[in-house]
């Protein structure tokens, strides 16, 4: 039987098709008058095919599939299955061995360790967030703020029982906490459906359902209809570098390597023993492009955070000699993959303004985040790595010692305008015995959480967009488990630690009510060092301004564990600085050891400016000056 018209199918087999969730996997559809399903899989070297589920007894006699012309989609439409109902496709494949394979574009899953997927229509839910999705087509998220709470679902909190929140446990609480923290954004690792929990949704089994640990595809769809009613966007992590070897997915599918290269040296990874997508494979990449879009479309995100990019541009990502197969060229670039992150980069761009794509890229790829027409891949943000790994280095010395590496602070910015940079302090540095971000500071509890004050002061304060990991805001003292949740008994027994989290509260509080903190984060003229030389006493002083310069901060910063009382530091302009920010308050933990209500102007020069102002600075502290008009 014909279930698809020729000329959708010759789309779908040049890789026209961006919308492919509209057309495979499991439609209701209504034929000659009855309603039903049309059950259909791409398997071009699959023998025979049938689906099997609940409604026909699992017998893999009762409903065969037949091919589609010569598009290698087979398909079969049967009456009466409504949603719910349980399904997966029965195969002969090329080898003639009987597999039983989950649908690759199934929508909803059973809970691992079973593995049916089940039928689902994701495109009805009834979306209240016209409001928000029409401001974000109409603002450019590169001149805004964007603060990100990175989280995990599974283990932000749980019940008494050690049950992970649901869907709807987290639309009520989790919405709120991030509103009252005063984040832009959430973003998810992985939530498309994977078998193995400890990968942290890293090795991706379900590309286009949400996992049903915590609930219904619709249920997930109103936590996102949640945030934006709270005016917080949604992010998630997209992994398409690789998915793993589980028999029930995509590896082998139909006997062959059909998602994946044939040739180990292409197609599987050595560190992670996961296998790589084929990207030049165009069904491949209509199914990656399409997967992308589906999570805009049908979910509403606000953006995607693409794993491990580096790992798909580069042939040679963690290879020897000889494990390896250079590109047509004779060069490493993976070719193929740069023509598909761009192709996606552009269809985002274009059917969802407003929304942003993400990239953790890890090397020195050049024009990351540069237009397509400019040799760029179209990304809108890439990780700035670098800037993490220098700066937990530096704050890990004992601060004697921290005059030797002063430069590991000011090293990002001879780089910075050269990307579209995010600065995170994301889930990567507090897992495999790396310990947690207060555990990576020096000193007692005491010190050591100024110190963590001061790390996010500069993480705010520096330009780029923010993230940070959940856990970070409360001072979370163990490694996170994805087994456990966190401890929020910490905010509840200890002042210090509730301290550092309305300090982080406050600090995004305060980044969002100054233009000048976000609208020029890629422009250099928003950006000015006072001093970034003063190595003996470790401070640190710059100005951040708006375009129009009507708002400009001082922010100083002081890693020392020395208290200045009378610290000069030069000023561009006459008049009255105030003192609006400053991490040693009280309030936040500290010890009030320096107040600075607001400093009259020296009419002497320093650090090449025309006037100088003398503040009081506390040891660990940074301190932000508003220029009083």
């Amino acid at each position: 039987m014909q279930l698809f018209l020729d000329s959708e199918l010759r789309v779908m087999r040049n890789g026209g098709e961006s919308f492919l969730y509209d057309k495979l996997g499991a439609q209701f559809r209504r034929i000659n008058g009855e309603n039903g399903v049309v059950f259909s899989v791409w398997a071009p070297n699959a023998k025979s095919a049938s689906v099997v589920g609940d409604f026909n007894g699992w017998n893999p006699g009762s409903n065969p599939l037949s091919l589609q012309g010569d598009s290698g989609i087979w398909a079969c439409f049967i009456s009466g299955v409504s949603q719910g109902s349980h399904y997966k496709f029965y195969l002969l494949n090329s080898l003639g061995e009987a597999v039983e394979k989950t649908d690759p574009m199934g929508r909803f899953f059973e809970q691992a360790p079973k593995n049916s997927a089940i039928v689902w229509d994701t495109s009805h839910f009834d979306w209240s967030d016209q409001k928000w999705m029409d401001a974000r087509s109409g603002g450019n998220p590169l001149e805004s703020p964007m603060s990100i709470y990175e989280m995990h679902l599974g283990s932000w909190r749980k019940h008494s029982d050690a049950e992970s929140y649901s869907y709807k446990d987290l639309a009520g609480e989790l919405v709120n906490y991030i509103s009252e923290m005063g984040f832009t954004h959430v973003e998810f690792m992985p939530v498309a459906e994977h078998a193995y929990y400890p990968s942290w949704g890293y090795q991706v089994t379900g590309f286009y359902a949400p996992t049903s640990r915590y609930g219904t595809p619709d249920e997930f769809a109103a936590l996102i209809n949640a945030f934006h009613a709270a005016n917080i966007g949604v992010i998630i992590d997209w992994v398409p570098a690789h998915f793993p070897k589980d028999d029930h997915a995509l590896a082998r599918f139909d006997g062959t390597a059909l998602y994946e290269h044939e040739d180990p040296r292409l197609g599987e990874h050595p560190d992670w023993g996961t296998l790589i997508f084929n990207y030049g494979c165009k069904e491949v990449a209509n199914y990656l492009t399409s997967n992308a879009l589906y999570w805009f479309d049908r979910f509403h995100v606000d953006g995607l955070r693409v794993d491990a990019v580096a790992s798909m541009l580069y042939l040679d990502y963690s290879r020897k000699d000889g494990e390896w197969i250079p590109n047509k060229e004779g060069g490493r670039e993976n070719l193929e993959a740069v023509k598909l992150l761009r192709s996606i980069n552009h269809q985002v761009a274009n059917r969802y303004p407003g929304a942003v794509m993400i990239a953790e890229e890890s090397t020195s790829w050049p024009k990351v985040t540069h237009p397509i027409t400019d040799g760029g891949l179209g990304f809108s943000l890439k990780w700035n790595m670098g800037w993490m790994h220098d700066n937990l280095n530096f704050f890990r010395q004992d601060p004697k010692k921290r005059h030797y590496n002063f430069d590991k602070i000011t090293f990002a910015m001879s780089y910075y305008y050269s990307e579209n940079f995010l600065l995170p302090l994301s889930h990567d540095e507090v897992v495999h015995m790396k310990g947690s971000l207060f555990g990576k500071m020096p000193g007692d509890e005491r010190s050591g959480l100024a110190n963590l004050r001061l790390l996010f002061g500069c993480q705010w304060m520096f330009p780029g967009k923010k993230l940070l990991f959940m856990g970070g805001e409360i001072g979370q003292k163990n490694e996170w488990n994805q087994d456990c949740d966190l401890d929020w008994k910490l905010v509840g027994d200890n002042w210090l630690n509730r301290g550092l989290q309305r300090w982080v509260r406050d600090l995004n509080c305060f980044y969002r009510e100054h233009v000048s903190l976000w609208e020029s984060d890629f422009n250099p003229d928003g950006f000015q060092w006072v001093n970034c030389s003063d190595r003996e006493k470790l401070v640190l002083s710059f100005i951040r301004r708006n375009s129009n310069e009507s708002e400009r901060l001082l922010v100083i910063v002081n890693f020392s564990a020395n208290h200045y009382s009378d610290y000069i530091v030069g000023v561009d302009k006459w008049g009255k600085w105030e003192e609006v920010l400053n991490s040693d308050k009280s309030i936040y933990g500290g010890e009030s050891k320096s107040t600075n209500a607001s400093v009259e102007i020296i009419l002497e020069s320093c650090d090449e400016m025309e006037f100088s102002i003398s503040i009081s600075l506390a040891p660990f502290a940074i301190v932000v000056f508003h220029l009083v008009n």
